[in-house]
Parts: structure tokens; C-alpha cells; sequence
């Protein structure tokens, strides 16, 4: 078992939902059950799944929680660049969504190797 709360991966996926809630928040009020819903949850799907993989028994176990998470993330991925292509988002939102993202994506792809070498 892993403690969630010292995983920098966990730290910093969970400072990006708030990056997302922020940047959701200046959508059009008729997103509110589209875009901002979905995207949201998208967000908090991946600290989600990485807090409940590191309390499972087995490695096996944590890392298929950590590719739930990363499915999450590049789900989440998608809806950046749709949210950039409705014009609800501007290119530099975008791009800086986008970079704080790819590092998190890196970082759950990394530890899931990690995983499967042990």
C-alpha cells in the first residue's frame, strides 16, 4: 500500500482539478451540464483513481487504477482541445492546461512502469 498523500502524481493531479474548475468557470452557463460538467469530473477522476489504486493490496491492483487515471487524463486531454476549437477556451488557457496535463500524464506513465519492472 501507498500513502496517496506523499505521491507528488496525486499532489499535483489534485492541484490541477482546481486549474480546471477555474477555467470552466468562465464557460457559457449552457456548458454547465455539457463541457463543465464532463470536464470536471474528467479532472477529479484522476487524484480519484490514484488515491483509490494506492489503497488496494497489490501492485497489480494500483497500477490498474493508475491507467483508469490516465485514461482520465487524456479523456480530460480532449475536451481541452474541443473547449479551444468552441472558442470557450483561448489558445494560451489551452496550452497552459495542456502542459500541466502532459506532465501529469508523464508522471501516472511512469510510475505505472515502475510498477510493472517490481
Amino acid at each position: 500500500m501507498h500513502n496517496f498523500k506523499e505521491l507528488k502524481i496525486w499532489q499535483n493531479a489534485r492541484s490541477f482539478v482546481k486549474d480546471v474548475y477555474i477555467a470552466t468557470s468562465n464557460f457559457p452557463q449552457e456548458e454547465r451540464f455539457g463541457l463543465i460538467s464532463q470536464m470536471r469530473r474528467s479532472a477529479i477522476s484522476i487524484p480519484s483513481n490514484i488515491a483509490e489504486g494506492s489503497g488496494r493490496n497489490t501492485e497489480k491492483d494500483f497500477s490498474h487504477f493508475l491507467n483508469i487515471a490516465l485514461g482520465s487524463a487524456y479523456e480530460l486531454q480532449t475536451q481541452i482541445f474541443l473547449s479551444y476549437d468552441l472558442e470557450l477556451l483561448k489558445e494560451e488557457k489551452m496550452n497552459a492546461l495542456n502542459s500541466s496535463l502532459e506532465e501529469i500524464q508523464k508522471m501516472i506513465y511512469g510510475l505505472i512502469k515502475s510498477i510493472i519492472k517490481n
